[in-house]
């Protein structure tokens, strides 16, 4: 039976990457070694991270004002570490509540200084993204999420600040064309869009670092991580490597202007389906809706259950939504094929004309 991976992360990848990564870890570019065995500062693995950097500037058209950093812990390290190195006690920053993760930055941020929330979706259970508020030019920078995984939102346009712009894109980096330039600091998760768990993104520039009082712990100060060029301790060396693979996918495949293409299709036949099957109900506004993930509920509540074993049953994982939200969500990163989600559709589609 076909697997259809609509899993929220760790997510689908490229089946070719999936192919190259396991050639990989029997026999690492031909030198006799498992890529699981070679020693991090060797120039075998010194070229794998110098590609991986390189192609991230490359598809983010980046200039060498901004570095790109493979770090540990997961984007929700980034929610310690960015305030620990751009808040100083007794200055503000300005966030963004647009969801579960976007309150647990703001949850952390607060441990190093004043947070401000200047837009929060809270009062609709975040089923959309706030527009037009105010930024208040004294604030240290603003964070923002760029797609909320759980609840289905998506930021289609910047916010506008003349402060320094933060973004957690852990869910759909790589995935359309932005500004990415505008950004003081750009970190994400990598088992979405750019590879496997284990490895976290930060592109950071450069000239928003060293102006804070505070001492910071070496493994913590991107200063030391970009001296180090992010070998400052033992890097997941086989996450890193399927992240350049997934990159070098990327670029083969068209680019961020492919990629952005593609989620644009898919998401709009999911959506034109949830809209048109009386059984299915969108939860979130629809100029807001995410690419990323298309999130629902059952108009019947109890036939919930029934749908996700019919989805089992064919082959259909990862459906069910988050346990802090409930309902039903559809993840459709930039590996999903077209088929996959034309196989879902289907599937809606029966289910719903047998139980209205």
């Amino acid at each position: 039976m076909k697997m259809h991976n609509f899993n929220s992360g760790p997510s689908i990848l490229p089946q070719e990457v999936l192919n190259q990564a396991a050639e990989a870890v029997l026999n690492f570019n031909n030198i006799g070694l498992s890529l699981l065995e070679i020693g991090h500062r060797t120039s075998w693995f010194q070229d794998v991270l110098d590609e991986s950097r390189s192609l991230i500037k490359e598809l983010m058209q980046l200039g060498e004002e901004h570095e790109a950093l493979y770090l540990h812990g997961g984007a929700t390290t980034q929610f310690m570490q960015v305030p620990m190195n751009l808040l100083d006690d007794g200055e503000t920053a300005a966030y963004c509540d647009n969801g579960i993760w976007g309150s647990k930055a703001i949850k952390e941020a607060k441990l190093f200084g004043n947070v401000n929330v200047v837009a929060s979706s809270k009062d609709k259970n975040h089923t959309y993204i706030n527009k037009g508020f105010e930024i208040p030019a004294t604030s240290k920078y603003l964070h923002y999420t760029t797609n909320n995984t759980v609840e289905g939102t998506q930021w289609h346009a910047l916010p506008e600040t003349n402060v320094p712009l933060v973004a957690d894109m852990s869910s759909d980096i790589f995935s359309r064309n932005m500004p990415f330039a505008k950004h003081s600091l750009i970190y994400a998760g990598a088992q979405k869009n750019m590879g496997a768990a284990g490895v976290t993104l930060v592109v950071v520039k450069k000239d928003v670092l060293g102006k804070i009082k505070r001492a910071i712990p070496p493994i913590m100060d991107y200063r030391i991580h970009i001296e180090n060029g992010s070998l400052l301790n033992t890097p997941p060396v086989f996450a890193v490597y399927v992240s350049l693979l997934t990159l070098r996918w990327i670029k083969k495949e068209g680019g961020l202007a492919e990629m952005e293409k593609r989620a644009k299709e898919r998401a709009e036949y999911l959506y034109n389906a949830l809209d048109s099957l009386p059984l299915f109900v969108p939860t979130v506004n629809k100029e807001d809706r995410s690419f990323m993930n298309a999130v629902f509920v059952m108009q019947r509540p109890e036939l919930e259950q029934p749908f996700l074993d019919e989805c089992k049953k064919n082959g259909m994982v990862g459906v069910k939504g988050h346990r802090s939200v409930g309902g039903l969500r559809v993840s459709m990163y930039n590996a999903m094929p077209m088929d996959s989600v034309k196989a879902f559709v289907e599937l809606m589609t029966e289910f719903n004309n047998k139980n209205l």
